[in-house]
């Protein structure tokens, strides 16, 4: 789609996109960091990959085994 724009095309597409991200509230990378960190620790009791999943419920565990003898 972009191959069949014009320069002209383009640029204002570039100048809309910009318009757009500066109105985006930006803060400092460490207090992204700070916050990010906090949420993912509020979560962790909710997370399947750290807690696991209770057997009763995990839809891939085995259902029985293969005897071959």
């Amino acid at each position: 789609m972009a191959q069949d724009l014009s320069e002209k095309d383009l640029l204002k597409m570039e100048v809309e996109q910009l318009k757009k991200e500066v109105k985006n509230t930006r803060i400092p990378v460490s207090k992204a960091g700070k916050e990010i960190k906090e949420y993912v620790e509020a979560q962790a009791g909710n997370d399947p990959f750290i807690k696991g999943i209770p057997e009763d419920k995990n839809p891939f565990k085995e259902k029985g085994g293969c005897l071959i003898s």
